[in-house]
């Protein structure tokens, strides 16, 4: 029997994004549902962003910060392969590495920006360029702690993150996979999502979120899930990545059923 038959997963990536998670977990046995809680934007222009960063070789290291960073910006690269890149996760590493690029720089424990940096080429960054490549309104921290650090850093922002609007059928939908006992575990991979799939329940949808389980990409994501007000039990993954995701489901599930 496959590890996850039975289980119920609401997926609320990004539409766009949201079949590959879907497709791993429906391998597993798993049944998915769909609540994209946030859409994705391209910003900027990408002439204009070129011109602002200047040659890109005069960088010492050029961190993706996410799939979407690589999604919408990989193309100012501009097949220069002999470039230091940077990746937080593995999703971000495959990402450029489908693009024909490899990654020097990427987390060797905990795939987040404290992750990153522990890496040699970033724990002593005093007098080097760096070019971060973002999403707006991200997480500031990698930015910060390089500049406190002594690094000269440029922020590059090509895409945004703005809530969904998800029509009265579809999460009239989603209450009835909830009410009928279909729906197991939520998936959460930023904070940005969680916050926004608050937004758009109604009270009824709300009620429910606290009845399942929440799988989520590490300790920080969990941690602002309580400070959103959830007390919902939390399943923790090592990363966003899709593969990460469902083995540690199929961890908890392994424990809650004894095998």
């Amino acid at each position: 029997m496959p590890a996850l038959h039975g289980v119920g997963v609401l997926v609320t990536r990004a539409e766009q994004q949201a079949m590959p998670l879907c497709r791993l977990l429906e391998t597993e046995g798993a049944s998915t549902l769909r609540l994209p809680a946030i859409e994705i934007k391209a910003v900027g222009n990408r002439r204009e962003t070129m011109a602002q960063l200047g040659a890109l070789d005069a960088f010492d290291v050029i961190i993706f910060t996410s799939t979407n960073a690589v999604r919408f910006d990989a193309s100012l690269l501009d097949q220069q392969r002999d470039l230091t890149l940077a990746a937080i996760g593995p999703a971000t590493t495959r990402a450029l590495n489908l693009a024909g690029y490899r990654v020097a720089v990427q987390p060797r424990e905990s795939f987040d920006s404290e992750g990153l940096l522990e890496h040699p080429r970033l724990e002593h960054p005093a007098g080097r360029r760096i070019l971060i490549v973002k999403g707006v309104g991200g997480r500031p921290f990698l930015e910060q702690e390089l500049a406190q650090r002594g690094a000269q850093v440029v922020a590059a922002e090509v895409y945004q993150r703005v809530p969904a609007n998800p029509s009265p059928a579809l999460l009239a939908a989603v209450l009835d996979g909830f009410t009928s006992g279909a729906v197991h575990v939520i998936t959460a991979t930023s904070l940005d999502i969680a916050a926004n799939l608050l937004v758009i329940a109604g009270s009824a949808l709300r009620d429910e979120f606290e009845r399942v389980h929440w799988l989520v990409p590490g300790e920080r994501i969990a941690h602002g899930l309580r400070e959103l007000g959830l007390a919902a039990p939390v399943v923790q993954a090592d990363s966003a990545d899709d593969h990460d995701l469902v083995a540690a489901l199929i961890r908890w599930r392994s424990s809650v059923s004894g095998a």
